[in-house]
């Protein structure tokens, strides 16, 4: 009982967050705060934005059973407010001139086809372009030529991440959570004993926020902030926004999630409250490094910043030009970039610091966290408690073999991810995704 009048306090209020310290208050901890620099959800948080993907369709049947599970639940009151079931289909290619695939993309599409069926779960081939297009007759571009397949499964959709994310903060409100925001918010060190107990957190207000256990879940800000052990990278990932007619919304408005692996390239069907097609690109990404460790600005922004690279925006094209060719001259609204936490093996992390006893990490989202947002507080807690199995134990603990090689070695994610290596933002493009960051700092988004 004495374990649940320790005051814990959780930095980062993205899910891995939000979800532990409402499971924290479910299971009868008293004292727990969360910290940030605004309240959720945060504008330039991986946890935020109008769409993120809901599937149980996986490589690996831990998470392939774990989202299943967050699946039921994103139907229930709780959450089906932000969830929209459009299912999601599944496409490999080959390689064309200009587009970089991922090898590994087939054999990812091959197990998670085996999987759930295993599972006893529906899904069905889509095997050829003609085939798709009878189906999604939405999906009017040549759609991943040469080599097309493709898979559906009905069991999936997207949810509008902004709106999920403000539920659960609401009922970390209602259930007790205490939350410090601002600069006030803003952690920027640790207090440490000598024998690296931490005492206390230091936020750029210069506050002093004291606790008896420390969760840190602040997604890919954490490298810069403790001692990683090239554990994980900060990555960024390209985000386009195209506003489209009152009648384009109507002709897409049944579409799928559309998802090549092989590419990366991701359409999400358009989102009502915005009348905006979102796509996307699930990639190695680009880093934005200072000191050797790669992080995002820590500056809070009002929006993202209107900024990616130019590859990356010809990158947005061809993707469009694949799937709705008619669109693509358009062009975009905005673009931006958002960050990944990436781990060697597209693995969560969340264990005890090996420095610090009572620094508890939950992070590594990988870029695949947010659905399970209905149950990723109950694993957290769960690995916190050390009560989960000890399979998944194993599976989430703090990896300690990375620590003495190099990044580009260990980084060999989980299969899912399509186009070309990640690399580092030049100085030019540094350069511009300041300036772009500045005008972001002035002005709310609408999107």
């Amino acid at each position: 009982m004495a374990a649940k009048n320790e005051r814990i306090v959780v930095i980062g209020a993205g899910i891995f967050g939000l979800g532990t310290a409402l499971r924290l208050k479910e299971e009868g901890y008293r004292l727990v705060t969360v910290l940030d620099r605004a309240m959720p959800p945060v504008p330039d948080g991986s946890s935020n934005d109008i769409s993120r993907v809901i599937r149980f369709d996986y490589g690996d049947e831990v998470y392939a059973r774990m989202g299943k599970e967050a699946f039921d639940l994103w139907k229930t009151p709780a959450y089906k407010e932000a969830f929209h079931q459009s299912g999601c289909l599944w496409v490999t290619q080959n390689e064309t001139p200009g587009q970089p695939i991922q090898p590994a993309a087939e054999e990812y599409s091959r197990k998670t086809r085996e999987i759930l069926t295993k599972m006893g779960e529906p899904w069905h081939s889509v095997p050829t372009v003609e085939d798709c297009k009878r189906e999604f007759p939405e999906l009017t571009g040549p759609l991943g030529n040469p080599g097309f397949y493709s898979f559906f499964n009905n069991s999936g959709g997207w949810a509008d991440a902004g709106l999920a994310s403000a539920r659960v903060a609401a009922r970390c409100i209602a259930a007790g959570v205490s939350f410090i925001s601002g600069p006030d918010g803003q952690v920027t060190d640790f207090e440490k004993k000598a024998d690296g107990t931490i005492e206390a957190v230091r936020t750029s207000s210069g506050n002093r926020i004291t606790g008896d256990k420390f969760i840190v879940a602040t997604g890919a800000w954490t490298a810069s902030l403790v001692p990683s052990w090239n554990t994980m990278v900060a990555a960024a990932q390209i985000v386009g926004y195209m506003r489209l007619t009152p009648e384009e919304m109507i002709r897409l408005r049944n579409m799928p999630v559309y998802f090549n692996l092989s590419t990366g390239f991701f359409c999400f069907p358009p989102h009502d409250g915005t009348n905006i097609l979102k796509v996307a690109v699930h990639s190695y990404g680009y880093t934005h490094s200072q000191d050797g460790i790669s992080a995002p600005p820590a500056a809070p922004p009002s929006a993202r910043a209107n900024f990616i690279p130019d590859e990356a925006v010809e990158r947005l094209n061809l993707g469009m030009k694949d799937l709705f060719p008619d669109l693509e001259p358009k062009g975009w609204e905005r673009v931006a970039l958002c960050w990944y936490n990436d781990t060697p093996t597209g693995d969560f992390i969340m264990d005890y610091h090996p420095e610090h006893k009572n620094m508890f990490i939950a992070t590594g989202g990988s870029g695949h966290a947010f659905k399970f947002l209905p149950v990723i507080g109950k694993y957290v807690v769960g690995c916190f408690e050390k009560k989960l199995s000890q399979d998944l134990l194993q599976k989430w603990k703090f990896p300690t073999e990375y620590k003495e090689r190099f990044q580009c070695d260990v980084f060999k994610g989980d299969g899912s991810r399509g186009g070309p290596e990640r690399r580092e933002l030049t100085p030019q493009e540094r350069e511009r995704f300041a300036g772009a960051l500045a005008a972001a700092s002035t002005r709310q988004s609408k999107i």
